[in-house]
């Protein structure tokens, strides 16, 4: 079925029919991109995943049978420690999910709502597949803010020893990252390449043993490095 596919591959796993239809017609109009493959619950999409090769899988987090947080944790557990697996971009109805939060901590590589325009959607693929991680600004701190509070309190240092394997720079960054700024808006904001920033990110990600920069962003947030509401400590 995917033997000749040469852009990204992504499966589909929604358990609406009619939202599988409208994301394959969106995805059918791109050059770079085939839909190679559809499940209607994370169950399935395992099944799927065995025989079939996929770059991007758009996961819906609310299914029977295997819900998308289990799916993705399965993914994007030992399966993840290659190279060509899967990438897992969550899309939720609620913005405010704590479904899509459990999906981001178990490894997802991105968060969307299924109402985000097209070009955001095309973009946020590309984005994944790229290496990258997807979470609006705007929708990161929404997410958080909610959830931040229902974790340990933070004592006056971060909890997380990790952290103090980061240089200061890499703190500065890591702060950034956690407030939902691009390489490109961190780099402006520190007077830095954004090939600087891209690696200070990625020995971050290194030193503490994650894989994105959404775990990123999870991690300073319950460390408390980062407070609900985006500030630092």
């Amino acid at each position: 079925m995917d033997g000749n596919v040469t852009g990204i591959r992504v499966m589909l796993v929604d358990d609406q029919v009619l939202l599988r239809t409208g994301f394959r017609m969106v995805l059918a109009a791109q050059p770079d991109m085939e839909v190679v493959a559809e499940a209607s619950d994370g169950a399935e999409a395992l099944e799927v995943l065995r025989a079939t090769r996929v770059d991007v899988v758009l996961m819906d987090v609310r299914m029977p049978r295997m819900d998308g947080v289990e799916a993705t944790r399965r993914i994007c557990g030992g399966d993840r420690e290659r190279e060509d697996g899967p990438r897992v971009l969550i899309l939720t109805t609620f913005d405010l999910d704590e479904y899509a939060f459990a999906a981001l901590k178990a490894g997802a590589a991105g968060f969307m709502l299924k109402d985000v325009p097209p070009d955001e959607l095309l973009a946020a693929i590309r984005a994944v597949h790229s290496g990258d991680a997807v979470v609006a600004p705007s929708t990161t701190r929404r997410l958080l803010d909610r959830f931040t509070p229902m974790l340990p309190a933070p004592d006056s240092e971060p909890r997380h020893k990790e952290l103090e394997k980061l240089t200061d720079r890499e703190r500065e960054v890591l702060l950034l990252v956690a407030q939902g700024l691009s390489n490109g808006e961190i780099a402006a904001k520190l007077v830095l390449s954004e090939a600087t920033v891209k690696t200070h990110v990625g020995r971050i990600l290194t030193k503490l043993g994650l894989r994105d920069r959404v775990q990123a962003v999870v991690l300073a947030y319950e460390s408390g490095l980062v407070r609900a509401g985006g500030g630092g400590l």
